[in-house]
């Protein structure tokens, strides 16, 4: 059940928040579903990387060009996308675009980075598909969320995951996991986001090869953000929220 839309900023200091990992398949995934969250967690402090399994290397409008060209474009379009929600650390591991499976070289991959990052939250796409808006079902997104989920636990608490590969990474335990695309009754946490819709919306414009017309991409951000906030001019972005941890608590909740 959804709460009352609560503020990044009384998150940020109620939970401790001070690093935060968002993990997604191809390039403007974030934004589209948590990029005013990321930019109001910034704005509070937080240090906010992105991953990227993919680099988008199958979507776009323009059959001419070939894949690295496309790797290039996407990637540089996610890194000023990025830019404009106060986030530098970029990550892309370069799976396929359209064939990504949770394989234990991506969960190890995904164990690498939280490792490295050490967040309290992780923010993922949702691994149940959602049928009200099957768009938000992409195959790769689904994967990735579970490979995700498979990363957070047990893989990142458990010193003996992966020890040829990640042996010289400590164990570490993430708090909080976000998911995007969630199926409605699943949702159970709104961000208040009033003060940053047109950070969501600078950020989805630097993905010009993706979205040729804008405004009609504009107007659908901006019914979405308003159908998850009760107040008349508000705007929320939805997540379904789990404690990864017996011993976690979430301000809240």
């Amino acid at each position: 059940m959804l709460t009352k839309p609560v503020l990044a900023a009384d998150l940020v200091a109620t939970s401790n928040i001070r690093r935060v990992l968002a993990i997604a398949a191809h390039p403007d995934d974030i934004d589209f579903g948590a990029g005013a969250t990321v930019a109001a967690l910034t704005d509070a402090g937080v240090e906010v990387t992105f991953c990227l399994v993919t680099s988008g290397d199958a979507g776009g409008f323009e059959l001419d060009q070939t894949r690295e060209e496309m790797v290039a474009r996407r990637q540089q379009e996610q890194r000023d996308a990025a830019s404009k929600l106060g986030v530098s650390d970029v990550r892309f591991l370069d799976h396929f675009d359209g064939y990504v499976e949770p394989t234990h070289k991506l969960i190890s991959q995904l164990v690498e980075v939280m490792r490295q990052v050490q967040p309290e939250v992780v923010i993922a796409q949702h691994p149940q598909r959602h049928w009200e808006r099957l768009q938000a079902s992409h195959p790769d997104h689904l994967a990735v969320g579970e490979a995700t989920v498979r990363a957070i636990y047990p893989a990142v608490e458990n010193p003996f995951a992966y020890p040829d590969e990640l042996g010289h990474l400590p164990a570490f335990r993430v708090g909080q996991l976000w998911m995007m695309g969630a199926p409605t009754e699943l949702a159970n946490l709104a961000v208040d986001v009033t003060d940053y819709v047109e950070h969501k919306l600078d950020a989805l414009h630097q993905h010009v090869s993706q979205h040729p017309d804008p405004k009609v991409m504009d107007d659908r951000v901006r019914g979405a953000l308003a159908v998850n906030h009760p107040d008349k001019g508000g705007a929320a972005e939805r997540f379904h929220v789990v404690a990864v941890n017996d011993e976690t608590t979430f301000a809240g909740f």
